[in-house]
């Protein structure tokens, strides 16, 4: 059996934020595995769900996942925009509110909205990052900014203009949606292109550390970037157009690629990182896992398992005493993470984001619902499901976030906050 805190132990190699142990600072929440180390929680929800702390139902357009940390609730959004429509000229921005009432604190302009050519929606989809009292956020447009945590600016620079880069997707017309990291000194992020396919900056200036140029350039999709200290060497890795790459974390040296799961639209999930292990997936990419060895020197790919059914995809996949809980067009699977062999497929979810906090999986399914499962490799038990309030007419696709009590869904437009303690 895999132990959920040795996982935790190995991902905070080189990590990043500073904040309390139930806080949610960034993509992902502490350890950017979906992971909360959270206690006290409801076990079984009530027939109508877990009691609603407060609810936004003006919150903004966006596919931004929020992030909670300081007494404080930081998203990105467009507001008075119509997201469904063409809006060239549209702002977006980031926006912070109070974790106890949902109450604005500040608003600021973070960038402009990315062009999606035709293609159904236009508006914010990044995830903030907090470290310390500083906030990073990156518009779809591709201006990453760095504020203090009083929405003031300290920083900016543009991907695109700046650092020649290039985002991929359904006919390479899609927008940034990446979550970027912060590892001690350093901002790792994925602009794409041709010199700059992954970049560290500077995180108190904006200043250019490395620049790594992947082997015939490749364009930045919707993953965003893991640690892994995988064959020895500390690397960054994360999901391009073209597969899966690993980078070295002191040089930005390109150390190796893996390109069995694709996507033919994009590639999206997070990957899973487990010591020299990595699990990826695409939608219609199928599911993999992979180990890195160290071979004289060079990192060296080897393909543990595939399988065409395990494929995650937007909402990510857990990894839980060895096992990878995840959502596919078919339902909530759950796989041996050392074989690949499914266990069992739960269709009535659907596809599905996912976090996990107290012995608890919360499902938020695209459609809306949410779900309360409790992860056993041996057969689906659900332990409660409730109805979205105020569910849009589209998919919703940001994670649902788990901090100081508080399970955080947010849709087009709303943000609720449902009670979750004991």
């Amino acid at each position: 059996m895999l132990c959920r805190v040795v996982f935790a132990t190995v991902l905070l190699v080189g990590c990043i934020t500073l904040a309390p142990a139930t806080d949610w600072p960034q993509w992902r929440g502490p350890n950017r595995d979906g992971i909360s180390p959270e206690t006290g929680l409801l076990q079984h929800w009530p027939k109508d769900g877990p009691k609603i702390r407060w609810k936004r139902t003006d919150i903004g357009g966006g596919f931004s996942t929020p992030v909670v940390v300081g007494g404080r609730v930081y998203l990105q959004t467009n507001q008075d925009i119509d997201p469904m429509a063409s809006n060239p000229d549209a702002t977006e921005y980031a926006l912070c509110l109070d974790e106890k009432t949902g109450q604005d604190i500040w608003k600021t302009p973070i960038g402009k909205v990315g062009s999606n050519r035709g293609l159904n929606y236009n508006g914010t989809r990044s995830t903030p990052t907090v470290d310390g009292d500083r906030l990073y956020c990156l518009s779809s447009a591709g201006q990453l900014v760095c504020l203090t945590t009083d929405g003031k600016l300290k920083w900016q620079i543009d991907f695109i203009k700046d650092l020649g880069g290039r985002i991929g997707g359904e006919k390479a017309g899609w927008s940034y949606s990446e979550s970027v990291l912060v590892d001690g000194d350093l901002v790792i992020c994925t602009p794409g292109g041709e010199t700059a396919t992954v970049a560290a900056l500077n995180k108190n200036t904006g200043a250019v550390v490395w620049k790594c140029a992947v082997p015939g350039g490749d364009a930045a999709e919707y993953s965003s970037i893991m640690v892994t200290q995988a064959g020895g060497v500390k690397q960054y890795v994360t999901f391009l157009r073209k597969g899966l790459v690993g980078i070295d974390a002191k040089t930005g040296k390109f150390l190796w690629q893996y390109t069995k799961v694709v996507d033919p639209g994009a590639n999206i999930m997070t990957p899973n990182v487990y010591r020299d292990r990595i699990f990826v997936s695409a939608s219609r990419g199928g599911g993999a896992v992979i180990e890195l060895k160290n071979d004289n020197g060079q990192i060296v790919v080897n393909e543990i398992f595939f399988n065409k059914s395990l494929g995650a995809s937007i909402g990510s996949a857990l990894l839980l005493d060895g096992y990878l809980y995840g959502a596919t067009n078919q339902g909530l699977f759950c796989a041996d993470f050392a074989t690949g062999k499914e266990q069992w497929l739960e269709k009535s979810i659907g596809n599905a984001s996912l976090c996990y906090a107290d012995g608890r999986i919360y499902a938020r399914s695209f459609s809306g619902d949410l779900f309360l499962v409790e992860p056993n490799p041996k057969e689906y038990i659900e332990h409660g499901r409730v109805k979205q309030p105020n569910r849009s007419k589209i998919s919703a696709w940001p994670h649902p976030v788990v901090a100081n009590g508080g399970l955080y869904v947010r849709d087009m437009n709303t943000l609720v906050c449902f009670d979750v303690r004991k």
